[in-house]
């Protein structure tokens, strides 16, 4: 969809069609590099937040200590590579899909020593952001490792291919923000371990855990927003257009409610299962919480 290879098109007809060429196409190593970090980053962080908040309320309990230990080190790890593979897959979407590069980075004019802008209105009409933070020079940096690297930018694109700036570069913005967020935890939770050789300890870090939690799933998710919505108007690129793919569907209405409804569900179960499992590992937390909630005698 995003570098579409393996088949001609002859006379508006797919020809020559080869799966396997199309399996590997030049997005492929990027795409999948990062969305296989993607989901260690995310659950790595989800198990320690939801462990960390389980320390804090009982610090001695050598299971949510160790659990959470397990955690931070898969997202202190896969973080910082996560990381690596985002600067990666930025360049060579930057040689693949320039107009999501330049949607992403809302970038309107083609030129060399580009700034990184953060933030900000993208104003396609001025083709300009208003109120974005801009960093001299940031983008020719990040695509060329060169202050003068050349960025092509919207301008050269027909109007009508160019993608929604504002929720592309948003999007962008938010998945950067989330995973930036998440690389300063791990940073603080190895310079304790590098002090200390324990985790974790620190009240302050095991707050900052807990309310990293979500930010993996937010990160993967603005992520898909980015890919998805930065390939518009194309759904597969350079080829078809999403208006082109979309065709009739009668009756789907019943599978859509039935897929809801299954998937609901299970959230449900899985929920239940998951209560039953700890409730049986930590009797002691239900008498705890037991003795919370009965009066207290003075007779």
């Amino acid at each position: 969809m995003n570098a579409p290879v393996g088949f001609d098109v002859v006379n508006g007809q797919p020809v020559n069609i080869n799966p396997i060429a199309a399996m590997l196409n030049p997005a492929s190593l990027h795409e999948t590099i990062h969305m296989v970090l993607a989901a260690y980053v995310a659950t790595a962080f989800l198990v320690a937040g939801i462990h960390a908040f389980f320390l804090l309320r009982d610090p001695q309990s050598v299971f949510h200590r160790a659990s959470c230990s397990i955690a931070l080190v898969v997202a202190c790890i896969s973080i910082p590579l996560q990381m690596v593979s985002g600067d990666f897959a930025a360049r060579e979407v930057a040689k693949l899909e320039p107009p999501k590069l330049a949607a992403m980075e809302a970038h309107y004019q083609t030129g060399t020593g580009v700034p990184l802008v953060v933030g900000g209105i993208p104003d396609d009409a001025t083709k300009t952001v208003k109120y974005g933070l801009q960093i001299p020079f940031g983008l020719s940096l990040l695509i060329g490792y060169n202050p003068e690297t050349k960025v092509v930018g919207l301008e050269d694109f027909p109007r009508d291919q160019w993608p929604n700036v504002r929720l592309v570069h948003w999007s962008f913005d938010i998945m950067v923000g989330t995973g930036s967020a998440m690389l300063a935890v791990a940073v603080w939770v190895a310079w304790i371990w590098w002090r200390t050789r324990r985790l974790p300890d620190n009240k302050w870090l095991l707050r900052a855990l807990v309310c990293s939690a979500p930010l993996g799933f937010i990160a993967v998710e603005t992520g898909w927003f980015v890919t998805e919505l930065g390939r518009q108007p194309w759904i597969i690129y350079g080829f078809m257009r999403t208006r082109d793919a979309v065709t009739p569907m009668p009756g789907l209405l019943v599978p859509f409610s039935t897929f809801t409804t299954v998937y609901l569900l299970l959230a449900v179960i899985v929920i239940f299962l998951l209560r039953r499992q700890f409730m049986e590992t930590h009797p002691h937390w239900i008498k705890k919480e037991t003795l919370k909630k009965e009066p207290v005698s003075h007779a």
